[in-house]
């Protein structure tokens, strides 16, 4: 790999030869650690040859200054066996490969400072195809800059193969993004039909267009990742086209833990949550998740405070065939009646309302039925405490069968009125219950309260994951995370672990990990909190984080070998 001196040498020499011939040259005499250039030799050229001189330097000065302008974090790469190497040691790499150092000068700028932002996780390199041992590595490779209009192709290389033409704007922000998950949807504002949005970076641009703007401004608060926000964009998108001029729509990704305190000052919960302002003051959130462009637009012109919802009336006052149990009748009504079906419940839990309508209308035929079977009761959990813990009640709802006053199945595949009709006239033991994430085999490492911080300790890189086992996200989650951790597990430096936070005291462990949502995923380096992971959630986005973190280690091995 070329030094950037020998660049300079080398250009200046190739030109001073062709403009004045071989008396002048330049002589790079080149120690380890050290490059200097020896002085020119006139010989007999005379004062013509000097402004001749002059004019290659002239000329010859914007390539100079440019090529010292490069960053230093950007590999040039001419010789094949170089390029190899590169592929074979780095796991993430962007190479420009332009058809003369000219066509790349633009490209070469922004890239200095993508490389920079990126250190660490991500390789830049230029392979000049005009100079003559480019020009082999090019033909060798098969890319050719020169067909394309800009003079320039940009490819990515990833786990030592190409993945992908960089096709995306060469700007800054996505060229960052894209190294950082060259696998994740591209940013909201690269949608051309985005580009009424006013997108904001950073707490200080958010700070910026609060102070300055005076239009309303309803700003929507999202992560890449989230479904609900991805369907609301396109609305979102053609309300603030059609308000263009007179009011301000805005889009913020405050998923990374930086804008923590931006979503605690601003209740941020969830995504998307929609905060419109108004002079640079918060009034209110906009609650209309299922909107559509025109609603959007009508709320603008005449935004409302979300109404207060009337308080919903409680199951047991609905006059509901359903019995509904206290910790006191509890233990009588089970001697009462030989077979009960009780179905414990918490207000709040939307798979109980849910159930409830289907569970009333079997109560309907089954408790007023002589000749029932058995009856239906329920159990507010959050009111009646003592009984949801003498039958150890963790989830919601939660389905027991009762016989003769004793307790004799647990029944969660029971949630439709047939079905609970059904097997209440012919009462049968359950199937079996499907394994739970943590008894399957893999290479996951589940851990609690006990062996959390031991655990962690001895990992150098650990991605964990918080989850809850009813939630839909972290069983999409769950498939992907255990292929990525099967893919590293015959290396001990690293680990991908799981922490059920609805099991018994790891609820307290989430507290103090920042766990606000699930899944929420970390990274540790030696059990110390690096940074929340908002990546992809798929295989790619799991495997290709800890690539980049081996490949970071292998980068500082092999400067240790270069200096010794």
């Amino acid at each position: 790999m070329k030094s950037r001196h020998g660049l300079v040498c080398n250009y200046i020499s190739k030109n001073a030869t062709r403009f004045i011939g071989p008396a002048v040259f330049c002589a790079c005499v080149r120690r380890r650690g050290s490059s200097i250039m020896a002085p020119w030799n006139l010989g007999e050229s005379g004062t013509g040859a000097a402004a001749m001189l002059m004019f290659v330097l002239l000329t010859g000065l914007p390539a100079f200054l440019q090529a010292l302008k490069m960053s230093p974090l950007i590999e040039t790469v001419s010789d094949h066996k170089d390029f190899k190497k590169l592929l074979r040691t780095r796991t993430n790499v962007l190479i420009l490969y332009s058809k003369s150092a000219a066509a790349g000068e633009r490209q070469l700028k922004l890239l200095s400072d993508v490389a920079q932002a990126v250190k660490g996780q991500g390789t830049i390199a230029w392979v000049d195809c005009g100079d003559s041992e480019g020009r082999k590595l090019c033909k060798k490779t098969k890319v050719d800059p020169s067909s394309k209009r800009s003079g320039v192709e940009l490819l990515h290389y990833k786990d030592g193969t190409f993945h992908t033409e960089y096709n995306r704007p060469e700007t800054y922000k996505s060229m960052v993004a894209f190294l950082k998950d060259p696998a994740g949807s591209p940013l909201w504002e690269e949608n051309p039909e985005a580009k009424d949005i006013a997108h904001v970076e950073n707490e200080k641009e958010f700070r910026k267009l609060l102070k300055k703007e005076e239009r309303p401004i309803l700003m929507m608060f999202y992560a890449p990742w989230c479904g609900v926000c991805k369907r609301m964009m396109p609305a979102f998108q053609q309300a603030a086209s059609e308000l263009r001029g007179s009011y301000v729509l805005a889009g913020m990704n405050v998923h990374p833990s930086e804008f923590d305190g931006i979503k605690q000052e601003f209740n941020v919960k969830g995504y998307p949550t929609f905060c419109y302002f108004e002079k640079g003051k918060f009034l209110h959130h906009y609650e209309s998740y299922g909107a559509t462009a025109k609603d959007i637009v009508e709320w603008m012109k005449n935004p409302q405070p979300p109404q207060p919802q009337a308080p919903e009336v409680v199951w047991s006052e609905q006059g509901s065939a359903v019995f509904h149990l206290t910790d006191d009748n509890f233990h009588q009504f089970l001697q009462d009646h030989p077979s009960v079906l009780l179905m414990f419940y918490a207000p709040w839990c939307g798979h109980c309302k849910k159930m409830k309508p289907e569970y009333d209308e079997a109560a309907e035929i089954l408790n007023k039925n002589q000749d029932s079977p058995g009856v239906l009761a329920a159990v507010d959990s959050t009111i009646h405490k003592a009984v949801g813990e003498r039958y150890h009640i963790t989830g919601f709802p939660t389905v027991k069968y009762f016989e003769n006053g004793e307790e004799k199945y647990t029944l969660p595949h029971l949630r439709s009125k047939d079905k609970i009709i059904e097997w209440l006239h012919n009462p049968q033991a359950p199937p079996p219950p499907e394994q739970s994430w943590e008894e399957k085999p893999s290479s996951v490492s589940h851990l609690g309260v006990q062996d959390f911080r031991e655990s962690l300790k001895k990992k150098k890189h650990a991605l964990v994951m918080f989850y809850a086992p009813w939630c839909p996200h972290c069983k999409n989650a769950v498939p992907h995370f255990t292929a990525a951790a099967d893919l590293f597990k015959e290396d001990r430096k690293i680990a991908y672990a799981a922490v059920d936070c609805t099991k018994g005291q790891n609820n307290e462990l989430c507290k103090q990990e920042s766990v606000e949502g699930y899944p929420t995923f970390n990274y540790y380096n030696y059990g110390k909190f690096i940074e929340k992971y908002s990546g992809d959630r798929g295989e790619s986005g799991f495997i290709g984080f800890m690539k980049t973190l081996r490949g970071k280690d292998q980068e500082k091995v092999g400067k240790r070998k270069e200096e010794l």
